[in-house]
């Protein structure tokens, strides 16, 4: 992989991150309100005020450890394939995604396989991540073989075509993506967050990578790696990316407790939960899912757990 080089500090959106509560703000049209998607009405002095929250990329209902730690959550999805034929820069892949649009539009991500691995070895993160109120694509690789720099590039690929000539391109903000990938995929969704540094969000899932220095990134990560991996070991992988990202990014470090390398290949109720808090958190700048972020969560299923709150 090239030498990794500086990039300035990534734009924020103009509003703030932190909001303890919804703001309001009352609109008057003529004695009467025209009440805005998700707005609550509520008479006040004879005259009916519309709340509008003051994040506008707030999608679903209020979160709880349940809604989170669900096999599905409140949004009913739908599922297309993506030929390799149709597409350039990657193998095709399978989109899910929410079928209404009454909220309207939807962060993306993309989610890359592992060495020698197909999509069907991270297929599960598909329709868990999408009913949560997300635009997913699992990829296949132009190879199997491919290495994590050239997984990182097809990440983009992915999202470049979700968000360019994908029938569900007009359900997608094309300003809130993030990338995520397991193994050498994992590897790849840290060199896509250091090529563009406007996605929103890394996840880098029981990550590989040749390069251990990450000091350039200026995407939120979650790093997630697993106590008993021996084909990536969390000391020569996933702990020094963690620590070489920088102190003042948005960033954590999530080890499963007695889990393996494939943990993340297959349903895993920690690796749900934090993935969507996370991507909540900072492709939809839902402040509600901070709770689950910071402090710093415990448990039987996490043998430890690094954190840079509170998040700026």
């Amino acid at each position: 992989m090239p030498a990794l080089h500086p990039h300035p500090t990534r734009s924020r959106r103009p509003w703030p991150r932190l909001v303890t509560r919804p703001l309001l703000v009352l609109a008057l049209v003529g004695g009467s309100t025209v009440a805005a998607p998700g707005a609550t009405a509520a008479p006040a002095g004879g005259r009916t005020v519309t709340a509008v929250a003051a994040n506008p990329y707030e999608r679903g209902p209020a979160p709880t450890t349940a809604s989170i730690e669900a096999t599905r959550g409140p949004f009913a999805i739908a599922q297309s394939t993506v030929a390799a034929s149709a597409v350039s820069g990657f193998r095709g892949g399978t989109i899910y995604y929410p079928t209404s649009t009454a909220e309207g539009t939807f962060g993306a991500v993309a989610v890359s396989p592992g060495y020698t691995a197909s999509q069907s070895s991270v297929a599960w993160l598909g329709p868990r991540l999408a009913s949560q109120g997300f635009v997913v694509i699992t990829i296949d690789t132009l190879s199997v073989y491919d290495q994590p720099a050239s997984r990182g590039t097809q990440l983009l690929a992915a999202l470049d075509y979700l968000t360019g000539s994908s029938a569900v391109r007009t359900r997608i903000d094309r300003t809130r993506l993030a990338v995520m990938g397991h193994s050498m995929g994992g590897g790849g969704s840290l060199s896509a967050a250091n090529t563009r540094p406007a996605l929103q969000a890394a996840i880098p899932l029981t990550g590989w990578h040749t390069v251990k220095n990450w000091s350039s990134v200026r995407v939120p990560t979650l790093v997630i790696g697993a106590e008993n991996d021996s084909t990536a070991p969390v000391a020569s992988h996933s702990e020094p990316f963690y620590t070489s990202l920088p102190a003042s990014l948005d960033k954590a470090y999530l080890e499963l407790n007695a889990a393996g390398h494939s943990a993340p290949t297959s349903p895993n109720v920690t690796v749900a939960k934090y993935s969507i808090s996370w991507l909540k958190r900072f492709v939809d700048d839902d402040t509600r899912y901070e709770q689950f972020l910071c402090p710093a969560p415990r448990g039987s299923a996490i043998e430890e757990y690094r954190d840079t709150c509170p998040h700026s």
